[in-house]
């Protein structure tokens, strides 16, 4: 059964060793990237959940979530503000094609659905135009593109 852990001194290791396929390198940041996000998210008044992706005891990816903004995020888009974030989802190449992703993202939602840092309107997310297959799967649990952009990606939001 899939679960999320969050990332601590036990598994962090674990979690850095997963990397995605040589054709997804520019569509997500490497763990070690996300989790450096996190704590300096952290330390600047921000929130930020990095989570493992585990099958039983197998990490098979991480994901990460945030919350609102934090003091050095000077140009977050609009939605940023007060509201959750899918910020990272990967899948160890090894575990591809298997449902995995799909099943974080339901997971994911059921966190932030738990409101962790108080109410808001709307998860959002972000990816690269011509990542095709997120945007497909996003699609599935009803995001929406909003014609925004994060730097070089599509902003999507889900109405909580």
């Amino acid at each position: 059964m899939l679960h999320l852990e969050k990332v601590n001194g036990n598994n962090v290791w674990d979690i850095l060793k997963l990397t995605v396929s040589e054709s997804q390198k520019n569509f997500v940041a490497t763990n070690e990237i996300s989790i450096i996000e996190a704590y300096t998210a952290i330390t600047g008044n921000g929130h930020a959940f990095p989570f493992g992706i585990y099958d039983e005891d197998k990490p098979v990816g991480f994901l990460m979530i945030g919350f609102d903004v934090d003091d050095y995020w000077t140009d977050a888009p609009e939605i940023a503000k007060e509201n959750y974030n899918l910020w990272r989802l990967m899948i160890d190449k090894a575990y591809q094609n298997r449902g995995y992703g799909k099943e974080a993202v339901s997971l994911a939602l059921e966190f932030i659905k738990s409101m962790p840092c108080g109410e808001a309107e709307y998860c959002w997310l972000s990816y690269e135009p011509d990542n095709a297959v997120a945007r497909q799967m996003y699609r599935s649990f009803g995001f929406e593109e909003t014609g925004e952009m994060d730097g070089e990606e599509l902003i999507a939001v889900l109405r909580l």
